[in-house]
């Protein structure tokens, strides 16, 4: 018999039969938790990676504070209010140049699959047949169905494969491998004619935090363009600074067709996204013919209070302070992140921007390695949030975090491969 358990939320991506027992926080400032039993967590991975300059920043609070008293929620169809107006504007500002359109949504995901209707609608409604969606291996794009059908098949949809549409796969640019990624998008380009190419820019975030140059990103843009293949974007992880600029798509100097924004734009205090498009894509869906309508929806579409929040967050993204914290949370990472490089327990040290990452030298890899809840174990006995994708750990921090606080979670990494770096629990090599 199951034993009774003393809360009935199913939580995210847990296994309650290992993990019954749930930290309760009561309260955020910067880049800290609290919890009900008094302890300070240092929160290491900005909370799933949506929280940028710290939690409940005084100038986002005040903006959702104010907001909630004049207009907390209107359908978006048939109305508009001026939150979302002035987010949709500031956004076309500091996006690429050449994005047209903002179509609002809840969450990454959602965010996602609004690119992927968007680009098949637009092959359907100007006529031309296209319905094949390449992608990336070790990708991932979130858990609603389409989003799925777009990320690496695998442990985390194997349940749900009948429901996930078929799709094409190209390598990972690896080190050295990096032309054979980009001959397999232009085979898939020329000879199977899709509608779409979609990537995380730069890094893959839950596949692995995995890491690829900028001068890919450009090639594999110049491939779509040449093939007249839209090219999506997926920044839901990678934007708001965390690789070192605004967004990754800036560092190659591209501008996707379609893109994706979420998480820190609202600097992580309310859930609200974005998909960006190009005016062609918006003019293949006008007509007065209502069966070209742009069929999506969801009940809190650009909710005003989120909205207010993306807007003071945005405020903060045009003052040169902000970028100059981002530059300085990045020099800090780099300093701690060194030494691990010539640490034989570790491999494939890397940072990029405000993010490092590092894998520890076992037999048993991957997202569900044995070493993964043993790890997360010892950091949280430590103070601090960090989540191992498996025998991966990786530092994402808010940009309030101190040089104190990243001394505190390295210290904590290099004693947890001390601590754990036994053949029993790990099947080292």
């Amino acid at each position: 018999m199951m034993p009774k358990r003393q809360s009935p939320i199913w939580h995210p991506f847990t296994q309650h039969a290992l993990q019954d027992q749930m930290t309760r926080i009561v309260r955020g400032d910067g880049a800290y938790l609290h919890t009900a039993d008094g302890r300070r967590i240092i929160d290491a991975i900005s909370s799933w990676w949506v929280v940028t300059h710290g939690h409940c920043h005084p100038h986002i609070v005040s903006a959702i504070q104010e907001q909630a008293g004049k207009l907390n929620q209107i359908i978006f169809a048939g109305y508009t209010h001026e939150p979302a107006e002035e987010v949709a504007a500031l956004l076309l500002k500091l996006a690429p140049r050449g994005l047209d359109y903002v179509f609002f949504s809840d969450s990454g995901s959602a965010s996602v699959e609004v690119a992927l209707k968007m680009a098949l609608g637009y092959w359907h409604n100007i006529g031309r047949q296209r319905i094949r969606i390449v992608v990336m291996q070790h990708s991932y794009h979130g858990d609603t169905i389409g989003a799925m059908s777009v990320g690496a098949r695998g442990v985390l949809n194997a349940a749900y494969g009948p429901l996930l549409f078929d799709v094409t796969s190209i390598p990972f640019p690896a080190k050295g491998l990096e032309q054979a990624t980009l001959d397999a998008l232009e085979s898939a380009c020329r000879n199977e004619i899709p509608a779409a190419f979609i990537v995380e820019p730069l890094i893959l975030g839950a596949g692995g935090m995995l890491m690829y140059p900028t001068w890919v990103l450009r090639e594999m843009k110049r491939i779509c363009e040449a093939s007249d293949v839209l090219f999506i974007a997926d920044e839901v992880m990678t934007g708001w600074g965390r690789t070192g600029t605004l967004f990754a798509c800036e560092q190659a100097d591209v501008t996707p067709d379609i893109v994706c924004y979420s998480k820190g734009l609202t600097g992580g205090a309310l859930p609200l996204a974005v998909t960006l498009c190009r005016a062609d894509i918006f003019d293949a869906h006008y007509s007065k013919d209502r069966t070209r309508t742009f069929f999506h929806s969801s009940s809190y579409t650009a909710n005003p209070v989120a909205c207010a929040a993306a807007k003071a967050n945005l405020s903060l993204w045009r003052n040169q302070e902000t970028y100059a914290r981002l530059a300085s949370v990045a020099a800090m990472q780099e300093k701690q992140i060194e030494p691990f490089r010539a640490d034989a327990r570790f491999r494939n040290v890397r940072r990029m921007g405000t993010i490092t990452a590092l894998e520890l030298k076992v037999r048993d890899e991957g997202y569900l390695a044995n070493i993964g809840p043993k790890l997360q174990a010892f950091f949280n006995d430590r103070r601090l949030l960090l989540r191992p994708l498996g025998n991966t750990i990786y530092v994402m921090p808010p940009y309030s975090v101190t040089a104190a606080d990243l001394n505190e979670i390295y210290a904590a990494i290099n004693d947890a491969a001390d601590a754990l770096w036994r053949p029993e629990w790990t099947g080292h090599t």
